[in-house]
C-alpha cells in the first residue's frame, strides 16, 4: 500500500487513541437522535432567517460525516443520514476548548451525534449550529476522494456498502427496488391473493429447466437441492384451496454470471384458478403499469439509448414469427425437425444432440432475436418440447398455451396455462427424463409427489414467473444485473486476501 494511503490509516488510528486517553468511549451507544435530517429540513427548511434565530428549539441528529471545509477555529461539515443531508457548523468559541478538540479527532467518514440550533448563513443555507458534538463511531478507513466519488465497479460491487456511501444515486436505485416489491404485494393482496412460503431445500429441483445446486443435510443424511423454483410446491397449494397465491422467493441456478445473470436471484411467482395465459397477459399489464407509476411516475421509461412505454396492449408475436423476422429463418426453415436443425447449422448455432426441432427454435430466438424486443412484447407459440408443465393448445397440440415477456432486450416473465392431467404430467415427465438420459441437465426430473397432488384434482389455473432483478433493472434504467443486486456473486480477490492485509495493517 503507498505510503501516503498507509499515514491517512495510521492518523486515524492515533486519533482513535486519542479519544480512548480522554476516557471517552471509542464506538458509545447512548445517543438517540430525535428526528431524521430529512424531518429536521420538513420542520425548519422553509423558514427564514430570522424566524429561525426566534425559534428556541434544540435539535438532535446523528449521520456520517462526507465533507468538511476547516477554517481554523471553526469549520463547516456535510452531515449525512438516511433521509438527507444538512450542513453542520462548529467552533471554538461556542463548543469550548474541549469539545473543539473532541471535534478535532473527527474525519470525514466519521459518524457524529450533534446538538445544536438551526440558522441559516450568510448565503442564506440552512445549517445546524453545534453546540455539541461526539464521535459515535470511528472510521478508520478514508472513503473515495469527493469530487470522484468511487467509480472503479469491481470496488463498487465488492464494497457495496462504501458504493452506497459515495455515490447516493446508487441508494435510490435500491430505494425503488424496494418499492417494486412493495407494490407487487400491495397490487396482489387487493386482489385477494395470499402471499405464502415454500421451501428453500427441496429433494428435487422442479419447476424449470436449469441446473440446481447441491447441498447436504448431515442429520438425514440427504442432499438436497437448493431451489431453482417454487412452481410445484405452489400449484400443491392450489390443489389445496389456496386458489390465487404468490410467493416473492429466492431461488439459485448453476450457471455463469452476465449482465443479466446472477445464480441467486429473487422470481416473483403467483398462480390462478380459473384464468388462462390470455387473462394472465392482462394482469401482467396491469401488473407492469401499477407498479411503473407508483415507483417511477408514469409509464415512459428510458433504458439505455431506448425510450419504452409500458401502455397496453402491448405487441404481440410468435415464436416462429420472431425467428423468421429476426434469424432471417423462412416458413420452410421451420417446417420440420430436420430442416429447423439444417436453418441452425447454416447460421452456426452450436447444438446438443438432445434437442429437437422445439428446443433448436428457441435457441435460435434466443441469439437472434430475444436482443431486439426493446419495447414490451408478449411471445406465443411455444413447442411442448420445452414447455413440461403446460397445457397444450386444443387447435394444435405441438405447442402449448404460453407466452414469455421481454423488454429491453431480455426475458422478464414467463406464463402458462396450467397443466393439470396428472396422466399428461407424468407422459411430460418421462419426455424430460429421455431428454436427460441423453445429455440435457437442465430436464426435469420425475415428481411422484406432485403427480400425486394432481389426482386429487388442480382446478384450472394460469401461472406466471417474473424476475425482480430484471424488473427492477428496467424501471431503474440498470444496464447490468449487478446494479440492482445489493450483494452480487463476485470471485474472491486476489492472491492477497483482506485478511492478510488487515493483520498487515493491524486492524
Amino acid at each position: 500500500m503507498p505510503d501516503s494511503a498507509s499515514d491517512l490509516l495510521v492518523a486515524r488510528r492515533r486519533k482513535l487513541e486519542a479519544l480512548r486517553a480522554r476516557g471517552e468511549g471509542a464506538y458509545p451507544n447512548d445517543f438517540t437522535p430525535d428526528r431524521t435530517i430529512g424531518e429536521l429540513r420538513a420542520r425548519f427548511g422553509d423558514m427564514d432567517a430570522e424566524r429561525l434565530q426566534q425559534q428556541a428549539e434544540i435539535v438532535r441528529v446523528a449521520g456520517r460525516i462526507v465533507g468538511v471545509r476547516d477554517f481554523g477555529k471553526a469549520a463547516f461539515f456535510d452531515l449525512q443520514d438516511r433521509a438527507g443531508r444538512v450542513q453542520v457548523h462548529v467552533k471554538c468559541e461556542q463548543l469550548g476548548d474541549d469539545g473543539f478538540e473532541r471535534y478535532r479527532q473527527a474525519d470525514v467518514g466519521d459518524i457524529v451525534a450533534v446538538e445544536g440550533k438551526p440558522f441559516r448563513t450568510h448565503k442564506g443555507e440552512f445549517t445546524v449550529s453545534a453546540q455539541s458534538f461526539r464521535i459515535l463511531s470511528k472510521a478508520l478507513r478514508p472513503l473515495p476522494e469527493k469530487w470522484h466519488g468511487l467509480v472503479d465497479t469491481e470496488i463498487r460491487y465488492r464494497q457495496r456498502y462504501l458504493d452506497l456511501i459515495a455515490n447516493p444515486e446508487v441508494a435510490q436505485v435500491f430505494r425503488k427496488r424496494a418499492a417494486i416489491l412493495q407494490k407487487i404485494r400491495e397490487f396482489f393482496v387487493a386482489r385477494d391473493f395470499i402471499e405464502v412460503e415454500t421451501p428453500m431445500m427441496q429433494l428435487l429441483a422442479g419447476g424449470a429447466a436449469a441446473r440446481p445446486f447441491v447441498t447436504h443435510h448431515n442429520a438425514l443424511d440427504l442432499d438436497l437441492y437448493l431451489r431453482i423454483a417454487p412452481e410445484l410446491y405452489l400449484k400443491r397449494l392450489v390443489v389445496g384451496g389456496f386458489e390465487r397465491v404468490f410467493e416473492l422467493s429466492r431461488v439459485f441456478r448453476n450457471e455463469g454470471t452476465s449482465t443479466k445473470h446472477n445464480p441467486e436471484f429473487t422470481l416473483l411467482e403467483f398462480y390462478m384458478a380459473y384464468a388462462d395465459y390470455r387473462r394472465l397477459m392482462d394482469i401482467t399489464e396491469e401488473l407492469f403499469c401499477e407498479v411503473a407509476r407508483g415507483v417511477v411516475g408514469g409509464l415512459e421509461l428510458r433504458w439505455n439509448e431506448h425510450d419504452i412505454d409500458l401502455t397496453p396492449p402491448w405487441q404481440r408475436m410468435t415464436l416462429h414469427d420472431a425467428v423468421c423476422r429476426y434469424a432471417g429463418a423462412s416458413d420452410a426453415d421451420l417446417a420440420s425437425d430436420a430442416a429447423i436443425r439444417s436453418f441452425a447449422e447454416r447460421r452456426s448455432l452450436p447444438l446438443h444432440p438432445s434437442w429437437g426441432g422445439g428446443k433448436v427454435v428457441l435457441e435460435l430466438f434466443e441469439k437472434f432475436a430475444e436482443e431486439k424486443l426493446v419495447s414490451p412484447t408478449f411471445v406465443t407459440g411455444y413447442p411442448v418440447e420445452v414447455s413440461p408443465l403446460s397445457k397444450l393448445k386444443a387447435s394444435d397440440p405441438a405447442f402449448v398455451e404460453r407466452f414469455e415477456i421481454y423488454a429491453a432486450g431480455m426475458e422478464i416473465g414467463n406464463a402458462y396455462t396450467e397443466l393439470n392431467d396428472p396422466q399428461e404430467q407424468r407422459r411430460r415427465f418421462e419426455m424430460q427424463i429421455a431428454m436427460r438420459e441423453k445429455g440435457d441437465e437442465e430436464a426435469h426430473q420425475m415428481d411422484e409427489d406432485y403427480i400425486r397432488a394432481l389426482c386429487y384434482g388442480m382446478p384450472p389455473a394460469g401461472g406466471e414467473g417474473i424476475g425482480i432483478d430484471r424488473l427492477a433493472m428496467l424501471l431503474t434504467g440498470s444496464r447490468t444485473i449487478r446494479d440492482v443486486i445489493l450483494f452480487p456473486l463476485l470471485r474472491p480477490e486476489g492472491e492477497i486476501g483482506i485478511a492478510d492485509r488487515l493483520r498487515a495493517l493491524e486492524l
